[in-house]
Formats: C-alpha cells, structure tokens, sequence
C-alpha cells in the first residue's frame, strides 16, 4: 500500500514546483493511458476536471470518429482494444452511413430488403472492392493516354510523306480514312459506357478524335450492340436449336460453343476474334495479381469453384471429361494437386463436366454423362458416391441436407448422398432444362431455358411461385434475402426472397452484349462474366456501378469469388486467378 501512495504521490510533488509541467505531463499521461482509448485516472487530472479518455465522450462522436477509420480496423481491431469499442463495429446505422459514403447518395444499397441485411461485412467487402478493382480504371485511363500521346507523334510525323506519296487527287480515301478510326474502334471491341477502353492485340488503345467522331462511334456501337442482342434473342427462339437428351455431346444449351467460334457470329465477329486473340492474359490491377493455371485442360474449362473458404484451393471443371484440383499457394503460378478420378477410370466422367457444388468436405460435379460423382476431399478426392440422374446435369447445389441437381430433362432433383438410394425427389418444376439454381434450407429458386424462374418450398412440399421472363437465366447467386441472375440477352435481374414472398425487383444493363456465364453476388460484391469475352466487378446497388471491365481472349464460362480472389473459366481451356498483392 505504502508504495501504491508514493506512486500516486509523485505528480503532485512535481505539480508544486511546477504547474505548468504537471500540466504538460499530465495531458501527455492522458494520451497514453491505456493506448489512449481509455479515461484517465484520477492521478493525471485535477479532481475537478471531467474525464478525458475517448469513451468519455458522447455516442455520436465516438461513432463519427470510427466513421474515419478503415471498415477493417473498425471491425476486427478495436474489438481487441476494448470490449466497448466492440459496439460501434456492431452498429448498424454507423455501417449504413459508410456504405452510403462509400456508394454516392444516388445508388440506392442493398437492393433488396433492408431487414437482416449484413451491413459490417457490406462495409468490409466494399472497401476491399473498391481499393483494389477501381485503380484497373487508373491504370487504364493513363495507359490510354499515353497510347494517344505516341499515335498523335506519329500521325504528325508520318503526315507529309503521307501527303506526298498518294497526292491530293485521293480525296476521296482520306474522307473514308476520317471515319476509319471509330470504325476500327467498333471492331476491337471498345467498353459499352465509353468510359473505359479496351485493349487490342498490341495493348495499346484505339485513339478518338474530335466530338463528331465519338458521336459517330457511339452510334455505331449501339447499333452494333442492338443487332447482336437481337440476333441472341433470336437464337434462342429457333426451334432448330432444341436438341434431344440422348444427344449430350451436341446439348449446348448456353451457346457458349457457338459464341466461343468466330465462325458462327458472322464477318463482324470473326473481325472481332482476330483483334482480339492474344496469347497473353489480361493485364491485372496494381493493387491485384493475376496468375494462369499452368496446364490447366486440354479443351474448354465450363467451371471453376474455390474450396475451403480462404481462396487456397480450387477445382476446375472441363470438356476434356476432367476435375483438377488446385493449390494456389504453391509456386508461382499455383500447382496441380491432383486429378479426380475413380479406380481404373482415365477421367472423372465420361462426357463434358459441366459444373461444380460443394459443401464441407464434399465435391459434387455434375456432366453430359448424366452422372453426379461426389469426391471426399479430406480423404484426398477419393471416390465417394455416383448419381445417376438420367439426363445431362447442367446446374448443381450442395445444402446441408440435401443435393440440387438440374438437369437437361427439365427436372430438379433432390439427392441424399449419404443413402444407398440417394433420390428424394425429383420435381417437374419447369417446361424446358433447367440451366441454374440457388436454395437454402426452405427454398429452392430455379431457371429454366423455357424463360421462367420458379421457387419451391422446401417445408410445405409445394412450389411457391413462377414468373416469367423475357429471356432465360443462364447463372444465378443467393445471398440473403436477395437473388440475382443473369440471362441469356446479357441483363442482370435481381429478386427479393423474405417472409415466404418471392418478387422481382429490378432489370439492369451493365454492358453485357451476351449470356451471361457467370454471377457471384455477398453483401458488397458483385462479379459478372459472359461468352462476350468479358469479366466485370460492380458494387451491387441499384443501378450497379462498374468498377472494372477485364477483356479475355475467350469466351469466359465461368467464375468463383472467395476471400476476395477471383477465378475464372473460358472457352481457351485457362484458368486465371486474380488476387490481392501481398
């Protein structure tokens, strides 16, 4: 007790020689008490005075100070500082206000309902989101001007001898000439919003020059866009199109193999394709890496899917009849772990797989051989089961309870994989095959080529409703009390599923000239792909906001988001990998 009191004593006998000193050190004792986060201590201040720590100081104050603060240092840091501290990462009105600082006050965020919504780790994605995926914007607009700088030096340079070699009676090419560039520009391929340039075969961006050639080239583009929807739309209507179940290897029913082909989208696309082939991968954002899967597969990869949830591991699925899986970490550019495969077979399946689900330590992958093979991923992708579902399995969906399968003859069926006769049930829920799913433990949402998208209750035994749409879904994501899909004319639909009451809500356009693949929606992400060549990273509000447009060399088929690392599938049989700079 007796040196307790001489410690407490000792700024008193400095504060009677001087108070001035007492003072300064008493402010700076308040700053470092308890990492500054804490009330002083009767000792450092005069008994009269209020106390100085942060937690001293009103609710709204204290939450605008975090406002400030990173997402990430508010939610997984100041928890660790102090248990109250733990409250104002919790606090949803302080999480709305960042998000909405963050989005602009025009976008209106979630799109969906607002009961429930998981506003912290919306804060925390779309930090991460924007850090990483708007500087592609930067490093575009400066690499195209750049391109523009060097192309105007040598037009300069190159004009009088120009001039001198085709002589003035040419007119009439240099008129042509003149509109040459927009025209060039259209067959490259330039970003629907022309904000963002994309690069040719040599990296370098087209140049525009002058407001009556960006008018022109925009109206050519829209043309261009508006004749290709038809045209897809169209496509999807021939009745010469439909194939019989039988004939699995000839069911494309996306019509990624035809957009995948220059020869079957006409002069303008084969113009496109030559610009556009380039062996290289696209070039990534600062902040991010992009890697390529060495050897990935020997034709098409449909489905890439990331294991374990920390974006480590994945599985890629193709039509070469092959499941790969991957470690990520290892090397530079990851390293194949194995192949699955059961004894005394020479692939995973014996048709096109066609996609992925997993659960735990379970892999589902579902083919054009009309199987469902389940791998036990703990047990080193052994063998575990085989479904045979009758018809070609173009969608899967791994629950707790139960496995989702679509299937090309129009079914969705419910599997046990734990029973030695796994069916449940099968469920005639549309007209046409059914192309995507999405469930959780009492719905299951489903779309089909027949344009309808319905949802079945899993508790009351019973479907719930069935809407319509102009065109078919091709890819779907639930996340909480929202759905988003994306069709086969490249819009995206987003749905709302709360108190057993399923609606639409809105359709957007975010530049999509084709199906799209692929969609990956969480509280503040959204990732697009599409067989127009193309990935694209939004933040998901209403209208959603573009971030990044990323060109492919291939149609893209597929995509997967975990712990912010992206993975996508294309048509060249590669598989990419972008992620966070370490």
């Amino acid at each position: 007790m007796s040196e307790v009191r001489v410690d407490l004593k000792e700024p008193e006998a400095e504060a009677d020689g001087d108070q001035t000193g007492s003072s300064d050190q008493s402010s700076e004792a308040s700053r470092l008490d308890l990492q500054g986060l804490l009330p002083a201590s009767s000792a450092d201040v005069s008994p009269s005075a209020e106390p100085s720590g942060l937690l001293s100081l009103p609710w709204e104050i204290l939450t605008h100070i975090a406002s400030h603060l990173p997402a990430q240092c508010v939610i997984t840091v100041l928890p660790k500082v102090c248990h109250a501290l733990s409250d104002v990462g919790n606090d949803s009105t302080a999480c709305q206000l960042r998000a909405q600082r963050l989005i602009g006050p025009r976008a209106a965020f979630p799109v969906g309902p607002r009961q429930g919504f998981d506003w912290p780790t919306a804060c925390l994605e779309l930090e991460q989101l924007i850090t990483c995926w708007t500087r592609e914007a930067d490093r575009v607009a400066k690499q195209k001007r750049e391109g523009e700088e060097e192309r105007e030096q040598a037009r300069r340079e190159g004009r009088d001898d120009e001039a001198a070699a085709e002589g003035q009676e040419d007119n009439g090419e240099d008129e042509v000439e003149g509109v040459g560039v927009p025209a060039q520009e259209v067959a490259y391929g330039v970003d629907e919003e022309m904000e963002m340039a994309i690069e040719g075969e040599d990296g370098e961006m087209q140049p525009v020059q002058g407001d009556d050639q960006l008018a022109r080239l925009r109206e050519e583009l829209e043309d261009r866009l508006e004749d290709d929807a038809a045209a897809l739309m169209e496509e999807g209507r021939d009745p010469r199109r439909v194939f019989p179940a039988d004939e699995l290897q000839e069911a494309v029913l996306n019509h990624q193999q035809d957009l995948a082909e220059p020869e079957n989208l006409g002069h303008g696309g084969q113009v496109e394709v030559m610009q556009r082939q380039s062996p290289r991968s696209p070039s990534p954002p600062p902040a991010l890496e992009c890697i390529t899967l060495p050897s990935a597969h020997i034709a098409q990869t449909n489905a890439v899917l990331f294991l374990g949830g920390e974006g480590k591991v994945c599985a890629t699925a193709s039509r070469d009849w092959n499941v790969k899986l991957w470690d990520l970490q290892a090397g530079t550019n990851g390293a194949l772990l194995y192949t699955l495969g059961g004894q005394g077979n020479f692939s995973t399946h014996r048709g096109w797989v066609w996609c992925l689900a997993s659960r735990g330590p379970l892999l589902a992958s579902g083919g054009f051989d009309s199987t469902v093979r389940l791998w036990d991923l703990q047990a080193g992708g052994a063998e575990r089961g085989l479904i045979r579902a009758g018809a070609a399995v173009l969608c899967l969906s791994c629950q707790p309870d139960v496995l989702l399968a679509g299937t090309f003859d129009k079914k969705v069926n419910m599997y046990d994989p734990r029973a030695p006769d796994p069916l449940i049930k099968s469920l005639r829920l549309h007209g046409h095959a059914v192309m995507c799913l999405a469930a959780d433990d009492k719905y299951i949402i489903s779309g089909s080529k027949d344009s309808t998208v319905a949802v079945y209750d899993r508790r009351a035994g019973r479907g719930l409703k069935k809407l319509r749409l102009s065109s078919y879904l091709m890819s779907m994501s639930y996340s909480g009390s929202e759905i988003w899909g994306g069709d086969s004319s490249g819009m995206l639909h987003s749905f709302s599923m709360q108190a057993g009451t399923f609606k639409p809500l809105s359709q957007f356009d975010v530049g999509h000239t084709a199906l799209i693949t692929g969609i990956q929606k969480t509280p503040g992400s959204l990732y697009t792909c599409s067989s127009d060549w193309t990935i694209k990273v939004h933040i998901p509000c209403s209208p959603p906001r573009t971030l990044c447009t990323l060109q492919h060399q291939a149609a893209v088929h597929g995509l997967s988001v975990e712990a912010g690392v992206l993975a996508v599938a294309s048509g060249c049989g590669s598989v990419e990998i972008w992620r966070p700079r370490k």
